[in-house]
């Protein structure tokens, strides 16, 4: 069976889940071959085996942290050469679409982003996207070269599925072009307690019936009872009740949760080309001729400060 590279998404070892949801893909296509750089690389092992890595390439150098981008492009341009794959997976994060960018270019292969799902076809994989503001689904591949695909978190599930992972230094030669842009500093994001928005299984955003930042109490409030990302709209953003890392839109982040519950949203298409491909949608909007009404599963028509704390409470109930 052919190989499949899945560059791994990391924190000092700590393995995020969107890489967990790439090796479910990349099983479905091939043997995942995982491609672990920079500190922590070889503690990535056990849980890249655990969930289907037959093979785990590592490599370690100051140049992927202390430089932007292109060191990584050489190492997974490096395991390209060393496994000769099927195809090349990615999670969509900003970092990674870039690096999957540079890499197609250096390989000489098409690319497809913001896939939401993958199959195995006969003239190779077949990715599944959301178009035109995720009103349209289409179904594309590669034509020429070893296609590389990056993947929006939350398109698959995490399956694990134990293999060998066995682990490989990777050899690599750094490009001239690798130390072009040093990173200078670092600020840590601070911490809310609550999922990454892109990441979450679940995510509450507010929009402009929240009228105000204090307001948004009440959307943290139902996300904490549900374990939740905090997400908001481009008006209530724009309007300053919200910081722009939580917006949810074209212009903000795309989000992809299995819940994904709207207050005060009236469903413009730039907020909805951000969420409209969530497994399930509910809304709550006093307008009943808001547009978010055409595009959910449930919808209650209510004003929010009535509908959403008697939500809250009810969900603490139960799980008190």
């Amino acid at each position: 069976m052919a190989e499949v590279l899945v560059y791994v998404d990391h924190v000092d070892g700590a393995v995020r889940k969107p890489t967990l949801e790439l090796l479910t893909l990349a099983r479905r296509i091939g043997e995942p071959v995982a491609v672990a750089l920079g500190n922590g690389a070889a503690d990535t092992v056990d849980a890249l085996a655990e969930h289907g890595a037959v093979k785990v390439l590592t490599a370690d150098a100051p140049e992927y942290a202390e430089y932007l981008v292109v060191p990584k492009v050489d190492a997974l341009q490096a395991a390209f050469d060393a496994v000769s794959p099927a195809a090349v997976l990615l999670s969509s994060s900003a970092e990674a679409k870039e690096i999957a960018a540079r890499l197609a270019v250096r390989i000489g292969s098409g690319i497809i982003t913001d896939a939401v799902d993958l199959e195995a076809g006969d003239e190779g994989p077949v990715a599944t996207q959301s178009a035109f503001a995720a009103s349209y689904t289409t179904k594309s591949r590669v034509s020429k070269g070893v296609p590389v695909v990056t993947v929006k978190p939350n398109s698959a599930p995490v399956e694990p599925a134990s293999a060998a992972g066995a682990v490989e230094t990777l050899a690599v030669t750094f490009s001239a072009q690798a130390t072009g842009t040093k990173v200078l500093s670092r600020t840590p994001r601070e911490s809310t307690g609550r999922p990454e928005l892109t990441e979450a299984a679940i995510v509450v955003s507010g929009g402009r019936g929240v009228n105000g930042a204090e307001n948004f109490a009440v959307i943290e409030a139902l996300a904490d009872s549900l374990g939740a990302a905090v997400g908001a709209s481009r008006a209530a953003v724009d309007a300053g009740w919200y910081p722009h890392t939580n917006q949810v839109g074209q212009t903000g982040k795309s989000v992809s949760p299995q819940l994904y519950i709207a207050n005060g949203i009236s469903g413009a298409i730039q907020h909805r080309a951000g969420m409209q491909t969530s497994k399930t949608i509910v809304a709550v909007n006093k307008d009943a001729e808001a547009p978010i009404f055409d595009l959910v599963d449930y919808g209650v028509v209510g004003d929010l400060f009535d509908v959403v704390p008697q939500l809250t409470e009810e969900i603490n109930t139960r799980k008190g």
